[in-house]
């Protein structure tokens, strides 16, 4: 094992254990390097590392943080690789989406709120026939956002939108090119919206992953 991911690994525990809490400030360099019996060249590189990927937050003249470690903070890397995808890899982002987000969509039907669901409503209805592709995927993104969100799962919730923005192109093609892709999305949208207010979960999964599924089905067909 390189000494530098020996370094990370002792930090991990740090923060595992408990040692550490989000919010807390490491020990002086010196101190903690001499307490993992770590050199000081490859504590520091460990601490550039836990940075890049939002575990610890360097603060110039004030010493080095762990952060708070939320799930939308440590998942911002994912989205960083994420944007790196190729275009022939999108049939394997809306398989994921396939997976995640029914689930998602079945945990919201057991906990949204009546304001949850005015908020989506609200969503939905400002979803016109004259819209643009480009519109319409602005509020398809904000829907699948909020159902996601009332799922109360922030970990679920942030992986289903980092992994979003990858099938993007696909949804704005589909668009343009299918003529009743809006009113079909809208339909579908709406079954989920209904299945959530009912506060069913099968059928909210269901719904769901019609709608995803839908997506994929189409793309498999214009390849």
């Amino acid at each position: 094992m390189a000494l530098t991911d020996g370094a990370i690994l002792k930090i991990k525990e740090m923060i595992l254990s408990g040692e550490l809490k989000p919010g807390d400030r490491l020990p002086r360099e010196a101190d903690l390097a001499e307490t993992l019996g770590l050199s000081r060249n490859s504590l520091r590189e460990a601490v550039k590392a836990l940075t890049l990927i939002n575990i610890l937050d360097v603060r110039q003249g004030d010493g080095t943080y762990v952060t708070s470690l939320d799930p939308n903070l440590l998942l911002d890397a994912l989205t960083f690789v994420v944007d790196f995808h190729r275009d022939d890899s999108v049939l394997e982002f809306l398989q994921v989406r396939r997976i995640m987000e029914p689930a998602s969509a079945s945990l919201a039907a057991q906990r949204v709120t009546p304001e949850e669901l005015e908020s989506m409503q609200r969503s939905l209805d400002a979803s016109q026939l004259e819209s643009t592709p480009e519109e319409l995927l602005a509020i398809d993104m904000d829907f699948h956002r909020q159902v996601a969100a009332a799922s109360g799962n922030t970990v679920l919730a942030s992986l289903i939108e980092g992994l979003s923005a990858p099938t993007n192109r696909a949804r704005i093609w589909r668009g343009r090119t299918q003529s009743d892709a809006h009113v079909r999305t809208s339909r579908e949208h709406q079954a989920i919206h209904d299945a959530l207010a009912a506060h069913d979960p099968e059928l909210a999964h269901a719904a769901m992953l019609a709608h995803v599924a839908g997506v994929e089905g189409w793309l498999r067909m214009v390849r």
